[in-house]
């Protein structure tokens, strides 16, 4: 580890500048107290990221093999993407939605993270919870460029694909700033980009001002050179690492957009200028999510892998059928095993995730160990829209004291809430209780 005892440190708010452009910097040794470098290491702020999944899963292909005592046994065959990163994975089987009943999918996605009974209505006095991440946002997030960003996958105008009796707006939003302020989320690649990196003037300007480079990183090459020189050897790594990564995320979101014109007719959910495949768009957006965390533009992230009723169809793993119908698969065989190949396609996008966190360097450890994220649905059996035994993971926070390579199965169903109560509290926001709690999960 670099010392800096004879040089003032680096603070971790320092920035990358140029004409309408800012580029924030990983967490680095230069950024490390002079008078403590050589004595301590620092502990970055912890990061939560929320990855929702709608219309539940094929449960019986989701729940592992038993291990010893807790531990994580054959990994099921939706679950067999994580086996590179299973020693930071948690499982955990037997949580419960209770607020999300009557059974929709508009609750479904608007309770899983408020924990709250959401309001009957379809109108606009929909009342909902304050959600877990945005409690979070207020506490840990307060310093940072953006106290939390919100994405997705699917255009959020979608009308007439709402349940009968609930706002769409349940449905299109996961994240809540108060019971009756949903926070719209950004399914366009360019659109985040220019989010983390516009710096200065309106939303106009900065999109004005980034669009008019070659690349982000031609603005800000003279600041770059003049922090080269207080950096060592590690550090300029670490900054060249990072460099390589926001110009390869660059360079794929203009060729997306660059492939507009070639596109055949448009996917409705899919925004114009996006990759064509869907993976390419969510490893994209997840790529962004890592550059966001990275360089500590935001420490809390959620994120939509899909929307509840979603009619996406996955011909890129084979499967024609449009996802909402199939998961009404009224126990027929086919349609299950169709079902898990997306339950399963979804999971690997995760586990690419995982794994580029997991390869990120970061103070004593890397960002994966600076992380805690849950993955998971308010839905369990999709068939018959039940919010029991929902599909559960936690991944990442080893800093925090979280061991993954484990199966945590209670006995009886416990809410969700104790999750979210659990996950908030490691990352330092105490309270006595959210939602529907009834305890923290100690074990986790």
């Amino acid at each position: 580890m670099s010392t800096f005892t004879t040089r003032k440190s680096l603070s971790r708010r320092t920035l990358l500048r140029g004409v309408g452009a800012a580029l924030s910097l990983p967490f680095l040794d230069a950024m490390v107290p002079a008078a403590t470098a050589a004595t301590r290491a620092v502990v970055p702020a912890k990061r939560l990221g929320y990855i929702y999944i709608p219309m539940g899963c094929d449960i019986t292909r989701w729940t592992p093999g038993r291990g010893p005592a807790d531990q994580l046994g054959e990994l099921s065959p939706i679950l067999k993407s994580l086996e590179p990163v299973r020693h930071q994975c948690t499982v955990i089987s037997n949580l419960e939605l209770e607020p999300a009943y009557p059974g929709t999918h508009a609750t479904s996605n608007a309770s899983f993270l408020s924990a709250a009974r959401v309001r009957h209505t379809e109108s606009s006095d929909y009342y909902n919870g304050t959600t877990a991440d945005q409690i979070a946002a207020k506490a840990i997030g307060q310093g940072t460029q953006l106290p939390s960003l919100e994405l997705a996958m699917d255009l959020m105008q979608v009308v007439g694909q709402c349940d009968n009796g609930y706002a769409c707006v349940y449905q299109n939003n996961l994240s809540w700033s108060s019971p009756t302020t949903p926070l719209p989320a950004e399914a366009h690649p360019r659109l985040v980009f220019e989010q983390l990196f516009g710096d200065g003037g309106s939303r106009v300007e900065r999109q004005e001002a980034l669009r008019r480079r070659s690349s982000l990183l031609d603005f800000v090459k003279d600041d770059m050179k003049r922090l080269a020189g207080q950096l060592g050897p590690e550090d300029r790594d670490r900054v060249n690492h990072y460099l390589d990564s926001v110009r390869e995320v660059e360079r794929r979101i203009q060729q997306a957009g660059a492939g507009v014109a070639e596109n055949e007719l448009p996917d409705l959910e899919r925004p114009n200028g996006v990759p064509a495949s869907y993976a390419d768009h969510a490893r994209l957006m997840f790529d962004l999510q890592v550059l966001a965390m990275q360089g500590d533009v935001t420490r809390v992230i959620t994120f939509q892998l899909a929307r509840e009723t979603s009619n996406r169809t996955y011909p890129e793993i084979g499967v024609s059928d449009p996802h909402h119908p199939l998961s009404h698969h009224g126990n027929d065989p086919g349609k299950i095993e169709r079902l898990s190949k997306i339950n399963a396609f979804h999971v690997g996008l995760f586990a690419g995730y995982l794994a580029k966190l997991a390869a990120t360097k970061e103070a004593d450890g890397t960002l994966l160990d600076h992380c805690l994220l849950l993955y998971g649905s308010g839905m369990g059996n999709p068939n018959v829209h039940d919010h029991t035994n929902l599909p559960i993971i936690v991944a990442g926070g080893r800093c925090a004291g979280v061991s993954g390579n484990r199966h945590l199965r209670s006995e009886r169903s416990l809410p969700l809430a104790n999750l979210h109560l659990t996950l908030l509290d490691k990352a330092g926001v105490t309270l006595d209780k959210f939602g529907d709690s009834n305890g923290v999960i100690t074990v986790l």
